[in-house]
């Protein structure tokens, strides 16, 4: 076994490994944004205008389950592509 660091102990292929997860969470958020417009869209046309309460309630509650979801699965992926996950075994 080398001393050199693989997965997230090496800076080269964390630093790409982190790059990789900000740009899924920036995909991510553009769909949430969408998302959140069509349903803000809908309740309007199903409900007339919406306070402005109710618009950050679909905001908060639409946007941050996407999210929490793509931040937490997208923590998932990276933990288990960059090798993290073995390295837990080796104390």
């Amino acid at each position: 076994m080398s001393d050199q660091p693989h997965g997230l102990g090496d800076p080269d292929y964390a630093a790409f490994a982190w790059a990789r997860y900000r740009r899924l969470l920036g995909w991510m958020a553009l769909a949430a944004a969408i998302v959140v417009a069509i349903a803000i869209g809908l309740l309007e046309f199903w409900y007339g205008p919406l306070s402005w309460v109710a618009i950050l309630a679909a905001v908060g509650g639409f946007g941050g389950t996407i999210m929490m979801a793509a931040a937490l699965m997208g923590l998932v992926f990276m933990s288990s592509g960059t090798g993290h996950d073995e390295d837990v075994d080796t104390f």
